[in-house]
């Protein structure tokens, strides 16, 4: 019960937190594919984790055969097996060329109408898919490769090239293929934002002999940034779960215990108070201590040919600031 309690909380949280980012700055961000997300990537992980599909079944109140149906309607067209309906109509869209709303429908007779109206939006909100007309009588028609390097080089200064580097950095190499399926995003995009990375010096090529990888060693966004703060946050939110599931996982040797883990501290102050500035410049100080660390480390580091046993150490540290009516302002 605690258990179940605990996930509740963390699922509420995560909610507020996506709630905020889908409507930030007055953006109301698509949101229909999130719940199947969610199964899925839940589903994917609990597989990496050694659980049966009978027994994760039973975790999400399923029987093996409902749980089995269950993920392949979230991952396959119910018309186009094999694929995810997300797939498919983009799929079907491009190789007609130009068509019909009610066509669609009639393609993809099999799956659910409001989830193709959704994926449709979806799909036009993403800009792969541009439409004229109304209702359905409205036709449609696949962005041109050339209409999606273009996009994506106007999506540069909004920060996707920044948040494709946040989900490659500390992660093992990636291929093209591999990045578009993490990131939900289309190979053509994921290729033109890599070759801006490439150029710029923030990813690496690794040619290996199965396939051409990539890497990011670094990510720097600046303080106050205009552009990139997303990819900021993601860095953020992924720093704290790494270091939760390594604590849960309970591996760091006895020695190292006191290197893993978080600890949260609520202070109160006020205007006057004898403390306040000293609390309040908690996180500049912190800032500066650690930015002056990792500057000696990296000249040590550069200078030197690094070991196998390399251990990366992810410091994150965060503070916010809540006033009486608990409206959160930084």
């Amino acid at each position: 019960m605690t258990t179940e309690l605990l996930i509740r909380g963390i699922v509420g949280q995560a909610a507020a937190l996506i709630a905020q980012l889908a409507t930030q700055q007055g953006s109301r961000a698509p949101l229909t594919q999130v719940s199947d997300q969610l199964f899925l990537d839940l589903v994917r992980e609990l597989e990496q984790l050694g659980v049966p599909r009978k027994v994760s079944g039973q975790m999400f109140g399923l029987g093996l055969r409902t749980y089995q149906r269950k993920i392949r309607r979230v991952s396959e067209s119910s018309t186009d097996q094999g694929r995810s309906l997300w797939e498919a109509l983009l799929g079907y869209i491009r190789a007609q060329g130009l068509v019909m709303r009610s066509e669609i429908f009639k393609r993809f007779d099999k799956d659910d109408g409001a989830l193709i109206g959704a994926v449709l939006r979806d799909l036009k909100e993403s800009q792969l898919v541009f439409s004229s007309g109304k209702g359905r009588r409205a036709s449609y028609r696949a962005s041109t490769e050339a209409e999606l390097v273009a996009l994506g080089h106007d999506a540069a200064g909004d920060g996707e090239d920044e948040l494709r580097l946040a989900l490659m950095y500390r992660e093992p190499a990636q291929t093209v293929e591999e990045l578009s399926e993490h990131s939900r995003t289309e190979p053509v995009a994921v290729q033109a934002s890599i070759e801006r990375l490439t150029s710029s010096g923030l990813v690496e090529r690794v040619e290996e002999p199965d396939a051409l990888r990539y890497r990011a060693d670094a990510l720097t966004i600046p303080l106050g940034a205009n552009v990139g703060w997303e990819a900021a946050i993601l860095d953020h939110v992924k720093a704290m779960i790494t270091t939760i599931v390594c604590r849960l996982q309970k591996r760091t040797p006895p020695a190292l215990q006191d290197g893993v883990g978080g600890s949260t501290y609520t202070i109160d102050v006020w205007p006057g108070h004898p403390f306040e500035v000293e609390v309040l410049g908690s996180l500049g100080r912190m800032r500066g201590e650690l930015s002056e660390l990792r500057e000696r480390v990296t000249e040590f580091n550069t200078s030197r040919d690094l070991p196998e046993n390399v251990r990366r150490v992810v410091i994150y540290f965060g503070q916010s600031l809540m006033e009486n009516d608990d409206t959160r302002v930084g």
